[in-house]
Formats: C-alpha cells, structure tokens, sequence
C-alpha cells in the first residue's frame, strides 16, 4: 500500500469531541514524529554508522507505542525539523500550530517521539497546555503497565527514578531556599530542588539494594542450573518480532502474545525436551527497541544477564517489517553493549520470523539471495503456523550437544533399566535380543548424549 509522503499528516482525525468521554474511553493523545535532517552535536557516531530508520517506520512504532498503554491519537504528524530549537525543539509555528490541535481536540497527553530536555519538556507542556511524554518517558510507562514480577517492578520503578531525578526543573514556586536552623539564627539551608533530589537518592539507593538482592537470589539459581548442567537458550529480538510466540511454541507455555509492542516484559524460563532428548532451559527477554534508554538498560541488567549468560542465543527477527534492517542493527547494538558478538555464529543463530507474511515471490528471493548484503541463516520459520520450528529445534539441539552419531549400545540384563533413557534420549534405529537376555540397541544421539551414555554404562559396570 502506498504511503502518504507528506511531512506533516494526521493519520486519523476523530469526530467531534464529546464532552464527558473522557472517563469512559482512552486518553485522548497527540503524537509528534520529529525528524532532525542532522545529528545533534555529540550524538555522531562515526566508529558505529547507524542505518537511516524511515519516517513512515518510526512514525508507525510511535503510534503503536501509544496505543500500547490505551491511548487514543487523535492526530499524529511527522515533522521535520532542520533546526532543532533549545527551548522546545520544534519551531515556535509548529508548536503553535499543535497548541491549536490540542485545545481543538481536547487532547489530554502529547508524545514527542523524541528526547527531550527537562527545559524542553516543561516549555511545550507551557504552550501546549498539556502533559507532555518525550519516548524515553513513553517507553517508562508502557514497563511500568507491563510488569507483574517484583522484580519486573522494582526495575521499573528504579528506571523511574533515574529518570525523574534529571527532570527536577525550577517550575515550581515552593522551589525557594529553605532556611536552616531555629527562627532566624540559621543560615541559608538546602534549596527545595536538593531536598527532592536527596529524597529521590534515597530512594534509588533503597531500590538498588533490594535489586541486588535479587541479583544474588539469580546467581545463586543459575549456579544450581549449572551444578545440573542444562544449556540455556535465550530468545532475544526487536519488540514485536515474535519471541513469545516462539516461545510457546518451543514450549507450550501460555505466555501473553499479542500484536502489541512490548505484550511481555517479565523474563520466563521454561525446560524444554528438544527431538533427540536434549533438555534445555529456553528464556523469553524483553523486547529491544531503538533509542532504549540507558536508565532501562542499566535497571534491566539483572534480567539481561540471563542472556549474557545464555549457552546459544537465538537472534530472532521479524522479515516481513519494512525497517527489519533497522531492527536488527539495534538489537545487535544493545547485545553489543551486553558483551554478547551478534557476529559469533557458533553463539548467536539469526532466526528470520514471520515468513508466513511473504508473498511466493518475495519469499523465494529472499531465501535465495538474503537481505541487505546477508545470505538467508540457518533456518527462516513462522512460529504462527509452526513452519521450520522442527528444522529450528534440530540447529538449536546441534548447536549445544553435537552433531547427531550413530552407535550402537549392548545392555547387558542387569542394564535393561537404561532402555528407556537410550529411547528418550536419541532415534533407535534397531534392537536385537540377545540369547544372555541382553540386548544390543543401534541408535543415533547427540555428542553429549554419547558422553553421557558411556558415562553411565561405566558408572554400572564399576558400580
């Protein structure tokens, strides 16, 4: 379908405001898609090219992003801006321009797709005569609505403040400096904006504390894991590329998956039997995103290292997303800045989701010749319909136990007990009783399964 490529558009108007709505359905919101036709200063990266992300793509996530957390935009625009101002970013037209739409609209939220200063911030909420959520601050309150876990809730709450803690701006009148002491014999005490901050401290030191709590409890369950050692495999992807859905599919776990920008936030692990009995423990992260903000990241840490932990990760990617380059080059920053090489394939699979959404023609080429200089990896599925998922589980096994090898296994009668594990754990290829009451088993497994069936059978015959 063709894209309107104005630079300002409204995408969908409503009808007439109706007094009293506002309770019974969504905020009503405007969202603002600023364009910089240049990088601020200190914001170029010249060891780190970044892909241009397109106007449409980015305006599409931030409306999506909006209606994450039920709010209704009544009017979105994407702006260029050639000359990003200090006080309010956007040009003193343009805002006056959407001071009207507001007040028309009775919009009660504006978003700016964009971060904002805390001077910014509080100038456009002057002229705008509403709420104003730059990303960092949208993306904060779509986590906060999203976590379910103590743990989920303390990171939120931690990113929060962090955040807060640079937006205290003197826009209040009780912001006066506070005398000190009794009567008029103190001195000049904390001015009121230090006060908040030393309060906000406080409660981020609190914060920190607990969560390392948590960090502790979570190194001390990944140190059991390893005393039992199962391979543990995280799923991690652009927000919205299908990881949970592919985690109930490698699973059958009822995890939450919709078409919805961050549908989950809280990690799950799950244990999964692989096709030639392989156990391992799957995990399903936190969607990435473009510009995530360093105050997530860092209260994120402790859910993230179940990745920068992880045995194999498996980089999964929506192929049928316009912007899926974009995409991919994010999440391979953010696993880049986790200490984890997107490029180490004996590590990270890149696994291409959503092939169902392709027509034949552009799925044929696709497979055959790659995408933006990439050939096709490994394995291209659609953990809606299950296509590949039987291929996938196969290159996963492979990856953390070995090429698959014949060999053939003769129990004696007092090891009969090990025929069932030799079934769970390879392909029986034949069994032959044997006139001792034995039998000999031929049968294809896992390097590790190997292992651990000559493990065993030395373990019973010294025993």
């Amino acid at each position: 379908m063709a894209r309107k490529k104005d630079a300002d558009r409204s995408v969908r108007e409503k009808p007439a405001y109706q007094p009293g709505t506002e309770a019974e359905g969504p905020t009503r919101a405007v969202v603002i898609v600023p364009v910089l036709t240049r990088q601020p200063r200190g914001d170029e990266d010249t060891n780190r090219p970044r892909l241009t992300r397109s106007a449409e793509a980015r305006h599409d996530e931030a409306v999506g992003l909006a209606q994450a957390i039920n709010l209704d935009p009544i009017h979105t625009a994407v702006v260029t801006v050639n000359d990003p101002r200090p006080a309010t970013l956007l040009g003193s037209g343009k805002v006056a321009e959407f001071a009207e739409i507001v007040k028309e609209g009775r919009a009660e939220l504006v978003i700016v797709d964009h971060p904002l200063t805390p001077v910014q911030q509080r100038n456009l909420e002057k002229e705008l005569n509403a709420k104003v959520l730059d990303r960092t601050g949208l993306i904060l309150e779509i986590f906060g609505e999203r976590a379910r876990t103590k743990e989920g809730t303390l990171q939120v709450d931690l990113a929060h403040l962090n955040y807060q803690k640079g937006r205290l701006v003197r826009s209040w009148t009780h912001l006066e400096r506070q005398r000190g002491g009794a009567g008029f014999l103190g001195g000049p005490g904390e001015t009121q904006i230090e006060s908040d901050r030393r309060v906000l401290q406080d409660k981020i030191n609190k914060l920190k504390h607990e969560l390392e709590t948590v960090r502790r409890t979570r190194d001390l369950h990944r140190a059991k894991r390893k005393k039992v050692p199962f391979p543990v495999v995280a799923i991690v992807g652009y927000t919205n590329a299908g990881k949970s859905t592919l985690f109930n599919r490698l699973t059958g776990a009822g995890v939450l998956a919709e078409d919805m920008l961050f549908a989950t936030l809280d990690p799950t692990l799950r244990r999964v039997r692989l096709p030639h009995g392989t156990p391992v423990i799957l995990s399903d992260t936190v969607g990435f995103i473009s510009d995530l903000p360093t105050h997530l990241i860092a209260a994120f840490r402790a859910t993230l290292e179940e990745v920068v932990e992880a045995d194999l990760v498996i980089h999964l990617r929506d192929i049928s997303d316009p912007d899926t380059a974009a995409q991919a080059e994010d999440v391979e920053r953010i696993l880049a800045d986790l200490g984890v090489d997107a490029g180490d394939s004996r590590r990270v699979i890149e696994v291409w989701n959503k092939i169902d959404r392709l027509d034949e023609g552009n799925r044929e080429r696709l497979l055959a010749d790659g995408i933006d200089g990439r050939k096709a990896p490994p394995i291209a599925i659609s953990a809606a319909t299950g296509e590949g998922i039987d291929v996938l589980k196969g290159i996963i096994e492979t990856r953390v136990s070995g090429e698959l090898e014949t060999l053939t296994v003769t129990l004696k009668p007092d090891q009969l007990g090990f025929v069932d594990w030799l079934y769970r754990n390879g392909d029986v290829v034949s069994r032959t009783d044997n006139e001792d009451g034995g039998i000999t088993v031929s049968l294809k497994a896992t390097q590790t399964a190997h292992e651990e069936i000559e493990a065993r059978l030395h373990r019973k015959n010294n025993g």
